[in-house]
């Protein structure tokens, strides 16, 4: 009887047991359903001693981060825990304080205190202390503006705007350590213009698109913005919720501190290696355009006396100013700094009398890539980088445009991103830009040395 009865027993055991394995099988992938991630992870601003990581979640869930040093991963850090809530998007965005230096970390998400499996790594690097040390390090920086996903039922009727998303993955594929947008990263639509709800849920849908996500965890994210992520087309300083869509650009970027507060544009700096970028605002100051009185500017007073200054202090071997529109185009039509001719005129005076060294500007908005080169008897040269678009629609180069400072064979007219890689010693660095198409082949290249720009 025992010799029997025992063997029963322990298939019944058995039994029990492989019920239990299948059901958990079965559940899950019911869990993973179930999980409130909506979009990210994504890292963002990198300094020394902290980096910032964001998230969104599809309701309140309570977040975390978990990060290790690449060389020490059995040593656990953890960020903060917050709740996110409706009423800033469900997003979150925590800071990674326990770090050295020069460092690469990788990090983990945890909502409602389960780790979330990404199944794709997630990774950020500190700044390095390189002064008074060694040479500064090489680094890459990816370039691009006007990101269009479409949604059917609040598109313009007809061909659909935006296309080419494996750019998302050409850019992945080049390995920058960031990724600078230079404006027009989502495209508010007229249902989204006059609501904090369509503004909101704009940046939602945008930022959820699938391909972008595994590029948001793979690099640092900064961002500036141009009028179809502030407003309505061509939006200037007039347009009625340029609070609320400033509070959604906060909420949805983790850019370092606003120069003027979070009350008052978008305006901020950061430096990576010896490199300074100087990311301002066209939109929040913008006299309309069509205005014929009361004093003319797109910059503001404040935003363009700060830039001065900022310019004046640096001891950057470049110096990056990053605006939504170009700057030195010289034809007075669509929304070049040169429909501002005074304050135009002003900007590149200040620049000449300050002696200010290895300005560049790098912009968006035109729908095509183009590099322009403005000649200083003199002085250096001045260049402006414009780079666009990612997705959106493309705009052919018209022959009459005005803009007689554009280099003809710099023109691209497809989807594309540029790149641009520092390197060399700290006496003589230089910076090599390339532009790539969405398949991520190479459309052209440029090497412009800091001794040039002097």
């Amino acid at each position: 009887m025992r010799s029997t009865t025992r063997p029963r027993a322990a298939s019944a055991v058995a039994a029990v047991l492989a019920a239990l394995a299948a059901l958990a099988a079965l559940a899950a992938p019911l869990a993973a359903q179930a999980s409130p991630l909506q979009s990210g992870p994504m890292t963002g601003y990198s300094e020394m001693r902290e980096a910032m990581l964001w998230v969104q979640t599809s309701r309140a869930a309570r977040v975390r981060f978990e990060y290790w040093d690449s060389l020490a991963p059995g040593t656990r850090l953890r960020t903060a825990e917050v709740a996110t809530e409706a009423r800033t998007g469900f997003t979150a965005r925590l800071v990674a304080d326990q770090v050295e230096p020069g460092r690469v970390y990788h990090y983990e998400l945890l909502l409602d205190g389960s780790r979330v499996p990404l199944g794709r790594p997630l990774r950020f690097r500190t700044q390095a202390l390189w002064q008074w040390r060694e040479d500064p390090p090489p680094f890459r920086i990816a370039l691009g503006s006007c990101f269009y996903v479409n949604e059917p039922a609040y598109d313009r009727p007809g061909t659909p705007y935006g296309s080419d998303f494996q750019v998302l993955d050409a850019i992945g594929r080049a390995r920058p350590d960031a990724m600078l947008w230079l404006g027009d990263n989502t495209y508010l639509r007229e249902a989204d213009w006059y609501s904090r709800t369509g503004i909101l849920r704009r940046w939602t849908h945008t930022r959820s698109h699938p391909g972008l996500q595994p590029l948001l965890g793979a690099m640092h994210h900064y961002a500036t913005w141009d009028d179809h992520d502030y407003g309505p087309d061509d939006a200037d300083r007039s347009y009625r919720d340029k609070r609320i869509t400033r509070e959604a650009f906060g909420l949805f970027w983790a850019n370092p501190a606003a120069v003027f507060g979070e009350e008052e544009g978008i305006t901020t700096m950061f430096r990576w290696a010896d490199v300074d970028f100087f990311l301002l605002d066209d939109r929040w100051w913008r006299v309309p355009n069509d205005r014929r009185g009361g004093g003319r500017t797109m910059l503001g007073h404040a935003q363009r006396e700060w830039l001065v200054d900022a310019l004046v202090a640096s001891r950057a071997p470049f110096k990056i100013v990053v605006l939504g529109g170009q700057v030195l185009n010289p034809a007075r039509r669509f929304e070049t700094l040169a429909t501002y001719p005074e304050e135009r005129e002003w900007l590149l005076a200040r620049i000449a009398e300050e002696g200010i060294s290895g300005v560049f500007f790098v912009s968006g908005d035109i729908h095509h890539t183009e590099l322009a080169r403005l000649e200083r008897p003199g002085s250096y040269p001045l260049y402006d980088l414009s780079v666009s678009p990612l997705t959106a629609g493309i705009s052919r180069v018209r022959p009459d445009d005005g803009n007689t400072l554009r280099l003809p064979e710099t023109v691209v007219e497809e989807h594309n991103f540029a790149t641009l890689d520092f390197s060399g010693p700290r006496t003589d660095r230089q910076m090599v830009i390339t532009v790539w198409n969405a398949e991520g082949e190479r459309k052209w290249e440029r090497v412009v040395k800091a001794r040039e720009l002097r």
